[in-house]
């Protein structure tokens, strides 16, 4: 065994493997692979392992698309069959919702060039004849679909690495790992040690075991899981040729062939959780006992579906575990907390993301940032917020709604609320229907009267939100602002180490502020911040709430001068923005300090009292309005919030939630981080080149030098959906010109309630202002016309007035 590796994968399943194998592949050949039994221990031996592309998520369907790929390639480079089998997948929509799904994904394969498209029901009764129909609106065939085998996949990524370098070594349990000085690891075993670059922590089942040994804990839960196989039906036996699979995901069952017979699998409402407290140590290839009564409802939606089903025999059932994330997806991506230390941890469907995933690792592992943006995947979107309590209550509710869509701007319920600022019961008496962000619970919009919903078309708030949008833009809205992200930095060296981690450069003056961005290590934008001096030696700098942990990761990237901190505010401070024509106004009347334009100009900023409040107020405004964000104490909160509530209302306005502000930053043209502003796009695809001085040094400078000459591969524009159904755009819908060419997708879509537009806010490539385009929302083509200015203030005179 060796005694020093550039990276130690601890977890042989098939993403522990696969991780191994591309790292290998990437060219880092001193890497070892340590198992504590044999390969695909645990969870992978006994998965169902369905393969299938699409997915919601733009950047999941092309890892998944690479995954599915790949798997006859691994099988032509190493000898080891990966038990390929791809006669197809039929998803099947019974209700409209679901067809709305579809035909989205199906806009989007188009698009991605990837093959999933819709068929007639006969050519699905021809494909699959043992199917009814019936009931069935939509029906797409994807062609690529089917399954593996779990032990030959497994083994194949295995082969792959070893053949390159990499060893493994099965019966090898770690026993420690223990972080050095320099940012090494040593990982202890039975059989010696090994000192490491980086530690992988892919190890299934018994991820919050090794995550323990590090001094962390990983949000994770293991569930029981059941399928069947039935003994051989006649008339498969006599097909002559395999069988689709089939996704009907309304009936909450997954089928497809088995030998001769049929797998039939199910997430159940009444789940059984299992081994909460810690996986056992000797747990391995070991199943459950039979339990089938839990999913009879699901199995008689299936044999509705399928009668074979139900008149053959049982073979045998599988009743093993999963271990799950509090939503579902795997936790990845390097710990925040440690040093190279690179999570993959509960993953469900491991043989769909495998390959993607086992790349993404190592592209992140070896160069410093996938190529994609993951970030719905990255186990920074999870704090200490996400414990055992709110994990169980969130995986109850992910596995019973295995296969519920996931709606634009849904929230569920399980597990909250789990952080609340001093305001929380204040605003609910003001009928505030909430959010979760970053575990804060916020508002989303002002209407107990009007429970909240999710759906592709407009839902019953629609026009709550619009009353509230259209309140600011005539009058004055209060906006709680508390989940931005907050830090201080202060000390003798606070303005050369701003300095040297944004691309901007940091105000000069006291009371100045800039906008700046954070260059990622390609060259892209990991995010943009509103930087204020305070001080003479300090600044107050506001960044995206939900991204607060995934750029701790960055801070730590450049040394703090001796004398100098940098300290998270979020939970001391909260903050409201108070915006609209009649913002100055309402809170003069609170003030004695002037703001007037003159003495209180746009991206300014000062310490006034506000009502009696100490408040930082910074002359900005993420509606593009005329506004202020004022910053307080967490205790002063609730006394800000009603004095500025009552001088609002006196002004004709009132509170103002989050969708509503998703209405008016679109109608300014306005990106926001996760949506408009990734890694993946460059600072000119975005307009935020103008805020990047090379004649200073910053974080990953040398990345954008390399990318800051090319063209634009795309552009953000912003589009006026001009044919108008049930729905607007919401994000993701592929967009193309009239005579079917893909020219870009939406990042963020909404209705604009002021300037009376259904707007769309995405990347298009080679479109210029005043052409037509076709947004495909629910999947269907929406004509709209590409805009040269925002609908809202094009020239910015209510923001500065």
């Amino acid at each position: 065994m060796r005694e020093r590796a550039q990276a130690v994968v601890i977890g042989g399943g098939v993403i522990g493997c696969s991780i191994l194998y591309h790292l290998a592949k990437a060219g880092w050949t001193d890497v070892v692979l340590l198992e504590r039994s044999e390969l695909t221990s645990g969870s992978t031996w006994h998965a169902a392992a369905n393969i299938h592309g699409l997915h919601d998520s733009t950047n999941i369907s092309r890892i998944q698309h690479y995954t599915m790929s790949l798997y006859k390639e691994l099988e032509a480079e190493t000898g080891q069959g990966c038990g390929v089998f791809q006669p197809g997948s039929l998803y099947l929509a019974q209700t409209e919702a679901r067809e709305h799904q579809l035909r989205l994904q199906a806009a989007k394969a188009r698009f991605y060039k990837m093959n999933f498209h819709e068929v007639s029901r006969d050519e699905a009764e021809r494909l699959h004849p043992l199917v009814n129909f019936d009931g069935i609106r939509c029906i797409m065939y994807e062609p690529d679909g089917g399954n593996v085998d779990p032990s030959g996949v497994t083994n194949a990524y295995a082969a792959g690495a070893r053949a390159r370098g990499a060893e493994i070594h099965r019966f090898t349990p770690v026993t420690a790992t223990i972080p050095q000085p320099d940012g090494t690891w040593i990982v202890r075993t039975d059989k010696g040690d090994i000192h490491t670059d980086w530690v992988v922590n892919a190890a299934g089942l018994w991820g919050r075991e090794v995550a323990a040994l590090a001094g962390i804990t990983l949000p994770l839960m293991p569930t029981e899981h059941q399928y069947f196989v039935t003994e051989t039906i006649p008339e498969i036996a006599a097909m002559g040729r395999r069988l689709p699979s089939v996704a009907d995901r309304d009936g909450e069952y997954y089928l497809r062939q088995e030998g001769q017979g049929l797998l039939v699998g199910a997430y159940e409402k009444k789940l059984k959780f299992w081994a909460e407290d810690g996986t056992p140590p000797g747990f391995g290839h070991e199943l459950f006992a039979d339990d089938l009564d839990r999913i009879e409802d699901n199995m008689l939606r299936a044999i509705d579906r399928v009668p074979a089903v139900g008149t053959a025999g049982i073979k045998r059932v599988i009743n093993g575990p999963m271990i799950w994330s509090p939503d579902a997806n795997v936790l990845y991506g390097p710990h925040p907390d440690l040093k190279n230390y690179f999570c993959c941890n509960g993953i469900i469907p491991g043989f769909s993301q495998s390959g993607g995933m086992g790349l993404m690792a190592a592209q992140w592992i070896t160069t410093g940032e996938s190529q994609y943006d993951m970030f719905a995947w990255d186990v920074a979107r999870f704090g200490a917020w996400a414990d055992k309590a709110f994990t169980k209550a969130r995986v109850a509710d992910q596995y019973a709604n295995r296969f519920k869509i996931h709606f634009p701007n849904e929230e569920r319920e399980a597990g909250r609320p789990v952080r609340t600022r001093p305001a929380h019961a204040m605003q609910t008496g003001l009928g505030a229907i909430f959010g979760l962000n970053y575990g804060w619970e916020h508002p989303l919009y002002f209407d107990a009267a009007t429970p909240d919903s999710a759906g592709f078309t407009r839902q019953p708030w629609w026009d709550s939100v619009g009353r509230e949008a259209r309140m600011l833009r005539d009058a004055v809205g209060v906006i709680d602002i508390s989940n931005f992200a907050k830090y201080r930095c202060a000390g003798p060296g606070a303005e050369d180490w701003l300095n040297a981690v944004f691309a901007n450069r940091m105000p000069r003056a006291v009371g100045r502020s800039c906008l700046t961005p954070l260059i990622g290590v390609r060259g892209g934008i990991a995010g943009d911040f509103t930087v204020t001096r305070t001080g003479v030696e300090e600044f107050h700098v506001i960044g995206s709430g939900m991204a607060e942990r995934y750029h701790q990761r960055f801070w730590a990237m450049v040394p703090l001068p001796e004398g100098t901190t940098w300290e998270s505010r979020t939970e001391a401070l909260c903050g409201f923005n108070v915006a609209g024509p009649k913002a100055r106004d309402v809170l003069q009347r609170l003030t004695n300090a002037s703001l007037a334009t003159a003495d209180f100009p746009f991206m300014r900023s000062a310490s006034i009292e506000i009502a009696g409040v100490l408040v930082l107020a910074l002359r900005v405004s993420f509606t593009g309005d005329l506004g202020w964000e004022l910053h307080c104490a967490a205790a002063d909160q609730v006394r800000l919030y009603t004095a500025l509530l009552d001088a609002a209302r006196e002004a004709g306005g009132g509170p103002v939630g989050s969708r509503a502000l998703m209405s008016l930053r679109v109608e300014k043209g306005y990106g926001s981080w996760g949506r408009e502003y990734s890694p993946e796009y460059w600072p000119q695809e975005v307009e935020l080149d103008r805020l990047i001085k090379l004649e200073k040094d910053f974080l990953n400078k040398d990345a954008y030098l390399r990318v800051k000459d090319n063209a634009p591969r795309e552009v953000l524009r912003l589009i006026h959906v001009t044919e108008v159904t049930v729905a607007d755009a919401s994000g993701g819908e592929p967009i193309f010109l009239p005579d079917g060419t893909p020219v870009g997708r939406v990042t963020s879509g909404t209705y604009g309630y002021h300037v009376g537009q259904s707007l769309a806010l995405g990347y298009l490539k080679g479109i210029e202002p005043g052409a037509a385009v076709d947004v495909m929302i629910l999947g269907r083509p929406h004509r709209g016309v590409v805009l040269d200015a925002p609908p809202f203030d094009p020239d910015g005179v209510r923001l500065r007035a």
